[in-house]
Formats: C-alpha cells, structure tokens, sequence
C-alpha cells in the first residue's frame, strides 16, 4: 500500500508506543495492550495529529493561508488544528458547538479553550446543533471575499484525506505486533466523528491483517455510527484503490455507554479516568478515551473479551480535563 502519493506533513512523532497494561489488565482480566497515539507530540498530542498530516499536505498544496474547522467547546481535534496552523505559520478560524450547555467557567475558559487561544486560534462558539457544514462555508466565502485561502477541515479531521491517518496507523501497528510477536484479537477505540475508526477498518482490510476493530460510541445512536464509520471506510478503501474490500460486518461499534450525551460525564468514566490513573499512570480523557474505557471495562467483566489480547488506542484528549473540574472533583 502507497501512501506516498498523498501530499502530507510530517510533524507527528511517529511510531506511537505499543506497551502492555499489565496492572489494568489484571484488573480486567484480559490482556490489555495500550496503543499511545496521546504521544503524537503536537501540542499534548492525541489521534487528530495523524489526521492532520494528510489534511495540512493538502492545505499546503492547495495555497491555503487560513484553516478553518469545527468542534464541540472543548474539542481535542480544535486544539491540535491550532497547533498545527501555528506550526506553518497559518491563520485558524474556530467554530465552536454548544452542545452539552455546560456554562461552567471551567468548561468554557479552561481546558481546550485556553489551549486555542494560547495557540492563537480566533474562536466563535454557535448553538447546538446549528449546520456546522454550512456555518463553516460562510465563513470559508467571507474569508475569499477578504482576499484569504482557506482550507475548511471537517469535525474530527475525518473525511476521507483525515482518515488516510488511521491507514498509517493500522500498518504502524500490524507492523510493531508482527516484530514483537503480539497477537492482537482485538483493537478498541473511541469512536465519534468517525474518521479513526474508518480510517483503521480500512487500513487493516486493505493490507489484509486480520485485526478486528470495536468503536465504543461516544454520541451516535449504533446504527448510525456504523452507517457513519463504513461509508467513510469504503471512501478510504477507494482513495487507495480497493473499495471493496470493505465488508459491512467489520465494522462494529458499541453505543452503550454514551451516558447522558455527547460530553456529559457520568460516575462510570470517573471510576475508569481513576481506575487508568491509579494502575497504569494513564491520563484518558473525559469525553472521548474515558467513555471506551468505561465500555472496555463493562465488557470486561461479561466476559466479552475473555482469553482475548486486546489494544487500546489511546487517542488522548487529557488537556481537557480542567474543563470538568468540578464534575471530576464530585466524584473522585
């Protein structure tokens, strides 16, 4: 597989460690293995960077002066396309989604926020569930009618040039388990914007390494989720040639532990933030990593990945935990 066609910048600090969880595994009673894309390196790190490459290649190419992208208030993705456009020296213009109503001065100052802002990025924050697509397009005319390039990046990075990322990283892994011996039986991650979780189907499909892959759900009801993840799959799969080689049943996720909602934490990811700190020194964060974990450590105890070898992708998100200081305070 040639992903050297692809313009791409290369600022991630890649490979990301594969190391065993011992501790929490035992806990489980699984053998747990943790992927470490929270050490990407850009700006505290987290999956998005990997995504970024790709999408800046291109931006680059095309010219572009301006990024604009979109996110929840205290989105990882905003935070690392800040950085990324600080690096090359572009302007970011952030939109912002209000969709957890949380007016806490934590949640809306600190965490991701304040990291935007030290990275530069000119921020406006709109309703729930306002047309982010569409709010994004007027922005991207109003910056042409200036006279300005911008380059718009999706939620999350994740289209099919974002998740060319995850195709990377599903080769990166295949090939640190091939030269350490690791039988992996299962891969679990977060899956919410889609473009991880797509861009691992179709990289582990694509090179033929039989992986498979379990998206905890952090917003979407299941079907839609994995409506979502395959489509974008199969768009990945086709960038490289082979559309069909992904099938509809390799793509599975588990929208059981979403909770209230998109970025409302519950008890449950407080005990599994705790239970990664106190066993392993692991920072999850609570909206993405910390809501996987929780479903993770469900499963676990009904046996689902019993006798099982199962990585977790750390996709990171801890720089957002001050944004939820007083819910994590509560119940710590």
């Amino acid at each position: 597989m040639n992903l050297t066609r692809f313009p791409r910048a290369r600022f991630a600090h890649l490979p990301t460690p594969l190391e065993p969880a011992p501790r929490l595994g035992s806990v489980l009673g699984i053998d747990l293995w943790i992927k470490r894309d929270d050490c990407t390196g850009l700006a505290g790190g987290g999956n998005k960077t990997r995504k970024l490459e790709f999408l800046l290649g291109e931006a680059l190419e095309a010219g572009a002066d301006t990024l604009i992208t979109q996110g929840a208030v205290q989105s990882n993705h905003v935070r690392q396309t800040a950085a990324a456009a600080a690096r090359f020296g572009l302007a970011c213009e952030i939109v912002l989604e209000d969709r957890t109503g949380n007016r806490s001065p934590d949640y809306v100052g600190s965490g991701n926020v304040l990291l935007d802002r030290l990275l530069g990025g000119s921020m406006r924050t709109v309703p729930a569930d306002t047309d982010m697509n569409a709010a994004m397009a007027a922005l991207a005319e109003q910056l042409r009618s200036e006279g300005k390039k911008p380059y718009i990046i999706p939620g999350g990075g994740s289209n099919s040039t974002g998740a060319l990322g995850y195709v990377d990283c599903a080769l990166e892994l295949a090939h640190q388990a091939n030269a350490t011996g690791l039988k992996i039986d299962r891969l679990v991650t977060a899956t919410g914007s889609a473009g991880t979780h797509a861009g691992l189907v179709a990289g582990f499909a694509v090179s033929g390494a039989d992986i498979p892959v379990l998206g905890i759900g952090v917003r979407a009801p299941r079907a839609r989720q994995e409506e979502n993840v395959f489509k974008l799959a199969v768009e990945t799969a086709a960038r490289l040639g082979h559309e069909n080689r992904v099938k509809r049943e390799q793509v599975v996720a588990d929208c059981d532990y979403v909770g209230a909602g998109y970025g409302l934490i519950d008890q449950g990811v407080i005990d599994a933030l705790a239970l990664a700190a106190r066993t392993e020194g692991l920072l999850f964060d609570p909206v993405y990593t910390g809501k996987a974990l929780k479903g993770l450590i469900a499963l676990s105890k009904a046996d689902a990945f019993k006798g099982e070898t199962v990585v977790f992708l750390h996709t990171g998100g801890a720089q957002g935990l001050s944004g939820y200081h007083f819910e994590l305070e509560a119940g710590l």
